[in-house]
């Protein structure tokens, strides 16, 4: 416990006290985000602020984990450095889609094949319990992609990725906390103190962005929680050590936990597709985008949506019993039918806009 508060002390100190630096160094060597037409903030502002997460997030595991308890930690933090490399390089000389994609599949493989951060079973879901081994690797390769360029994606306005992330990893990380899985607890608690420090440097007006690095990242630690959420709910002495805290559904529960990335992300791949477009062609579709749309400030976007993914978690903890498919369809169907009212407001708010210019 003590370690778990200590981790979260050290990451906060680190990152609070490197940020001011690496904004000077930033503006110094300007590497910085200039706006364009595609991005919703309008001053030239620093991104690098991922370095300081990263530095935050991997001193204070390295400080005060006990490797020798927790061995496959190593794996996690060889992952860890594979996607600040890459988000580093692209955060000061972009880099193709394709490369970076190399990148993120390259952490996924070391935390599937290493660290055995793998989905074996479906609870369930289309009859199917536990999963064929490739089968196992491949969705679980894929949902690490997945949820990391969820993140990456929703990173569009002030203080979003990172409070959504936040909010996930004290979920996830108080869960593990309590069923004594440590590891993934210093692992969580680690990411918020340096993401709560981040913010303080995020919020509006920002001093400096995430940056990929940052969204990256996150990103990669969100998947790690969510999939060690999962399998650790089908592990056997779970039930005998800690009964009252065995989660029915943890597939579903895990996907409310992160509805707001997974479903915005799902959304706009399936809107630029029905388009003919590439579902990684940027636009500015996105759900934070339509809130800035219907007149919210950064920051009153922010809070809504971490209030709106917050009642997500709260509607499949007490919904849980249901079943999974059950959940997930209900969390599908809730998701499209409140974005389907707000892209429709949306569209009146531009059209009475549009009408009034004329």
């Amino acid at each position: 416990m003590y370690d778990v508060i200590l981790s979260f002390i050290t990451a906060f100190s680190i990152t609070f006290f490197a940020i001011p630096s690496i904004i000077a160094v930033a503006r110094q060597k300007n590497l910085v985000d200039v706006p364009t037409e595609r991005h919703s903030h309008t001053e030239i502002t620093p991104s690098l602020g991922g370095i300081g997460i990263f530095a935050g997030v991997i001193f204070s595991i390295v400080m005060w984990t006990p490797f020798e308890a927790f061995s496959d930690l190593q794996y996690i933090l060889a992952s860890f450095v594979i996607i600040f490399l890459m988000g580093a390089k692209d955060d000061i000389a972009p880099m193709s889609p394709y490369k970076k994609m190399i990148g993120q599949l390259m952490a996924a493989a070391i935390l599937v094949y290493m660290a055995n951060i793998k989905l074996t079973s479906l609870y369930g879901i289309f009859g199917i319990y536990e999963l064929p081994e490739a089968f196992a690797i491949l969705l679980s390769i894929f949902t690490i992609f997945i949820i990391i360029n969820a993140f990456n994606l929703i990173d569009g306005i002030n203080g979003l990725a990172g409070s959504i992330s936040v909010l996930i990893s004290l979920s996830l990380g108080t869960w593990f906390l309590l069923v004594d899985r440590m590891d993934m607890a210093m692992v969580a608690f680690s990411l918020i103190g340096a993401t709560v420090a981040f913010l303080n440097y995020n919020f509006s007006p920002a001093k400096i962005f995430m940056g990929d690095t940052g969204s990256l990242l996150l990103g990669l630690i969100c998947s790690i929680l969510a999939i060690s959420f999962i399998e650790h709910n089908n592990e056997p002495g779970l039930f005998k050590s800690h009964p009252n805290l065995v989660i029915k559904s943890p597939p579903a529960v895990a996907i409310g936990i992160l509805i707001i990335p997974l479903f915005d992300t799902l959304r706009v791949f399936i809107t630029r597709m029905a388009k003919g477009h590439s579902p990684f062609h940027p636009d500015k579709t996105h759900i934070h985008h339509l809130l800035l749309d219907c007149g919210m400030s950064h920051m009153q976007g922010t809070i809504t949506l971490v209030f709106v993914n917050l009642s997500f978690i709260l509607l499949v903890y007490f919904l849980q019993d249901i079943g999974s498919l059950n959940l997930i369809l209900l969390l599908l169907t809730t998701a499209t039918i409140s974005s389907s009212i707000l892209y429709l407001y949306t569209r009146r708010i531009r059209l009475m806009k549009k009408a009034k210019s004329q």
